[in-house]
């Protein structure tokens, strides 16, 4: 399809504004969404000047109503909507499970597995209206894999990647795609506020077997070919981009 119509969430920072630029080399056209107006607003100038048809949608992916209206005027502007990608997302409270509280937890599930929940209901919602669209949302390694001092983290990564598998279940026949993408450790702030010390995340590099860390483009790449027909048969997978981490 040319000029395929592409909503992100979390496009502000990371792996989502990679994605957003990676998407702005294709020719897609993009709504990127996040909490921040003035850097929201900066990034879709920033896509606009790559040649992208771009704009910016305030949203937190917490609140129905923001989730909806951000799918409502997506749709609104461009007419439909191709593909979505859902990479807003938290690290929580690193730390044993004895450091937890119902206040970390609600923090952790609220973006990480709420916001998938409300993004792809919405999504869902104009994708099944069409008959066409894919979903690519983001889980970890963690997703698949316990980790000491990420429980919280670890076990919503878990949520979403059976969120993902239940919604292409759900909407297979349809013409409607859903998979996930799960990185290893990728050079990002949020990876920097997780390990907190360059210790732990030499630590880190360590257990990749390609002994370095991922940059957010090489998530975006898996992202683009997922969220494209040129992955037409594949529904409900999770793709692993961790340079080796899951294979052992």
């Amino acid at each position: 399809m040319n000029n395929p119509v592409v909503l992100i969430t979390g496009a502000l920072t990371g792996i989502g504004r990679a994605a957003a630029l990676a998407f702005a080399a294709e020719g897609s056209r993009i709504v990127v969404s996040g909490r921040h107006e003035e850097a929201g607003q900066g990034l879709a100038t920033e896509l606009r000047a790559l040649g992208a048809e771009a704009e910016f949608i305030r949203a937190d992916v917490r609140r129905e109503d923001d989730v909806r209206n951000l799918v409502d005027r997506t749709v609104a502007r461009f007419g439909h909507l191709d593909a979505a990608v859902n990479t807003a997302g938290t690290e929580g409270k690193p730390g044993p499970v004895t450091e937890q509280s119902a206040d970390s937890y609600a923090t952790t599930f609220d973006t990480n597995v709420l916001g998938t929940l409300l993004s792809m209901k919405h999504e869902l919602r104009a994708m099944l209206a069409q008959g066409s669209g894919s979903i690519v949302n983001i889980s970890s390694t963690y997703g698949h894999r316990g980790a000491g001092g990420a429980s919280v983290y670890v076990a919503s990564k878990h949520a979403v990647e059976g969120l993902t598998k239940s919604a292409a279940l759900e909407v297979a026949g349809s013409g409607v795609r859903v998979n996930a993408v799960a990185p290893g450790p990728i050079e990002t702030a949020m990876l920097d506020r997780f390990t907190g010390t360059s210790e732990r995340k030499a630590g880190l590099v360590a257990s990749v077997p390609l002994q370095r860390l991922g940059d957010p483009e090489e998530i975006a790449n898996a992202i683009v070919f997922l969220a494209s027909g040129k992955s037409s048969f594949t529904t409900g997978q999770v793709f692993h981009v961790d340079g080796g981490k899951s294979t052992g």
